[in-house]
Protein backbone atom coordinates (compact mmCIF):
# COMPACT_ATOMS: atom_id res chain seq x y z
CA UNK A 1 0.00 0.00 0.00
CA UNK A 2 1.08 3.40 -1.09
CA UNK A 3 -0.30 6.62 -0.91
CA UNK A 4 -2.04 6.35 2.09
CA UNK A 5 -4.11 9.52 2.90
CA UNK A 6 -7.38 10.58 4.66
CA UNK A 7 -10.49 10.52 2.56
CA UNK A 8 -13.43 12.15 3.21
CA UNK A 9 -17.19 10.66 2.50
CA UNK A 10 -19.60 12.92 1.99
CA UNK A 11 -21.93 11.50 4.53
CA UNK A 12 -19.29 13.15 7.51
CA UNK A 13 -21.35 16.22 5.93
CA UNK A 14 -24.48 15.53 7.86
CA UNK A 15 -23.69 17.46 11.03
CA UNK A 16 -26.86 15.95 12.98
CA UNK A 17 -25.44 12.69 12.43
CA UNK A 18 -21.44 12.95 12.65
CA UNK A 19 -18.86 14.99 14.38
CA UNK A 20 -15.77 15.92 14.27
CA UNK A 21 -13.62 14.49 16.93
CA UNK A 22 -10.08 14.87 16.06
CA UNK A 23 -8.43 16.05 12.23
CA UNK A 24 -10.23 13.86 10.54
CA UNK A 25 -12.06 11.17 12.79
CA UNK A 26 -15.70 11.74 13.13
CA UNK A 27 -18.02 10.04 15.76
CA UNK A 28 -21.10 8.76 14.38
CA UNK A 29 -25.07 8.04 14.66
CA UNK A 30 -23.89 4.72 16.58
CA UNK A 31 -20.97 6.66 18.89
CA UNK A 32 -18.65 4.75 16.81
CA UNK A 33 -15.38 6.67 15.96
CA UNK A 34 -14.77 6.29 12.21
CA UNK A 35 -12.45 7.75 9.33
CA UNK A 36 -12.01 7.82 5.59
CA UNK A 37 -8.99 6.08 3.78
CA UNK A 38 -7.51 5.83 0.48
CA UNK A 39 -4.36 4.09 -0.46
CA UNK A 40 -3.02 2.63 -3.92
CA UNK A 41 -2.40 -1.03 -3.72
CA UNK A 42 0.95 -2.25 -5.13
CA UNK A 43 2.05 -5.06 -7.42
CA UNK A 44 1.06 -8.57 -5.99
CA UNK A 45 -0.92 -6.94 -3.27
CA UNK A 46 -4.76 -7.40 -3.18
CA UNK A 47 -7.69 -6.08 -1.51
CA UNK A 48 -6.85 -8.52 1.40
CA UNK A 49 -3.42 -8.27 2.27
CA UNK A 50 -1.35 -6.15 3.86
CA UNK A 51 -5.30 -4.30 4.96
CA UNK A 52 -6.07 -7.29 7.25
CA UNK A 53 -3.10 -7.24 8.87
CA UNK A 54 -3.52 -3.00 9.96
CA UNK A 55 -7.17 -3.94 10.65
CA UNK A 56 -5.30 -6.68 13.41
CA UNK A 57 -2.96 -4.55 14.42
CA UNK A 58 -4.80 -1.57 15.02
CA UNK A 59 -8.28 -3.44 16.18
CA UNK A 60 -9.81 -1.53 13.32
CA UNK A 61 -13.19 -3.22 10.79
CA UNK A 62 -14.35 -2.17 7.65
CA UNK A 63 -17.29 -0.28 8.27
CA UNK A 64 -18.05 1.24 4.50
CA UNK A 65 -16.71 1.45 1.04
CA UNK A 66 -16.84 4.11 -1.03
CA UNK A 67 -17.54 1.70 -4.06
CA UNK A 68 -17.84 -1.77 -2.75
CA UNK A 69 -18.17 -3.44 -6.41
CA UNK A 70 -15.29 -2.12 -7.06
CA UNK A 71 -13.40 -2.98 -3.79
CA UNK A 72 -11.49 -6.30 -4.95
CA UNK A 73 -10.71 -5.26 -8.30
CA UNK A 74 -9.40 -1.91 -8.23
CA UNK A 75 -5.82 -0.83 -7.57
CA UNK A 76 -6.95 2.83 -5.73
CA UNK A 77 -9.14 1.91 -2.34
CA UNK A 78 -11.25 4.05 -0.61
CA UNK A 79 -12.23 2.76 2.47
CA UNK A 80 -14.00 3.43 6.11
CA UNK A 81 -12.62 1.86 8.72
CA UNK A 82 -13.75 2.47 12.59
CA UNK A 83 -12.74 1.34 16.03
CA UNK A 84 -11.86 2.93 19.49
CA UNK A 85 -10.61 6.39 19.23
CA UNK A 86 -7.19 5.82 20.51
CA UNK A 87 -6.55 2.74 18.25
CA UNK A 88 -8.02 5.10 15.31
CA UNK A 89 -5.41 7.83 16.71
CA UNK A 90 -2.49 5.22 17.02
CA UNK A 91 -3.29 3.97 13.65
CA UNK A 92 -3.59 7.11 11.34
CA UNK A 93 -0.20 8.74 13.25
CA UNK A 94 1.17 5.15 11.77
CA UNK A 95 0.37 4.83 8.55
CA UNK A 96 -0.70 8.12 6.65
CA UNK A 97 1.84 9.55 4.25
CA UNK A 98 3.58 6.04 4.47
CA UNK A 99 4.28 2.90 2.30
CA UNK A 100 2.64 -0.65 4.18
CA UNK A 101 3.43 -3.87 3.00
CA UNK A 102 4.23 -7.07 3.97
CA UNK A 103 7.65 -9.00 4.09
CA UNK A 104 7.91 -13.23 4.56
CA UNK A 105 10.90 -14.06 6.82
CA UNK A 106 12.32 -17.36 8.03
CA UNK A 107 12.07 -17.59 12.11
CA UNK A 108 14.44 -18.55 14.35
CA UNK A 109 12.78 -22.30 13.72
CA UNK A 110 13.51 -21.67 9.78
CA UNK A 111 9.75 -21.42 9.53
CA UNK A 112 8.27 -18.75 6.99
CA UNK A 113 6.45 -16.27 8.52
CA UNK A 114 4.72 -12.60 7.19
CA UNK A 115 5.44 -9.15 9.25
CA UNK A 116 3.88 -6.09 8.34
CA UNK A 117 6.31 -2.89 7.65
CA UNK A 118 5.47 0.58 7.88
CA UNK A 119 7.82 2.91 6.42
Amino acid sequence: MKNIQFAHFDKFNDAANYSKVADNIYQGPDEEHLFGLSYELEEGEDSQYPLEDILDKFYLYISDFEDEEVFATSRNVTIELSGELEDIKAATAAIIGKRVYNQEYNDEEGVTRVRLIIE
